[in-house]
């Protein structure tokens, strides 16, 4: 993530690490908040990954591709990475922070 977004890691709360900053509008509320580009939050029960930027194209396709996981908003949930194609979670990634 430090390398698809050129910035360093950064703990957001505590519990998400995140990289880069953004102003986020809430869909929901249009409330703006300061955010990170992308993140994810190493949960005992799964890992949490944040990827804001990605457009729903191509997280629909790449999600078809992805291999086990959960969804849930804009979350994704893995329990671990062995349960999920890496070559295909770097291109999500990478996806998400070009814009």
């Amino acid at each position: 993530m430090e390398k698809a977004t050129g910035d360093k890691a950064k703990l957001w709360g505590t519990s998400i690490i995140g990289f880069g900053n953004l102003i986020y509008a809430s869909p929901k509320t249009q409330r703006e908040v300061e955010w990170f580009k992308l993140g994810f939050s190493p949960r005992k029960t799964n890992i949490t990954l944040y990827l804001m930027g990605l457009d729903s194209d191509t997280r629909n396709n790449s999600l078809e591709k992805l291999g086990k996981y959960k969804t849930k908003g804009g979350c994704i949930y893995i329990k671990k990475l062995t349960d999920v194609d890496l070559n295909v979670l770097e291109s999500m990634i990478v996806s998400s922070v070009k814009k």
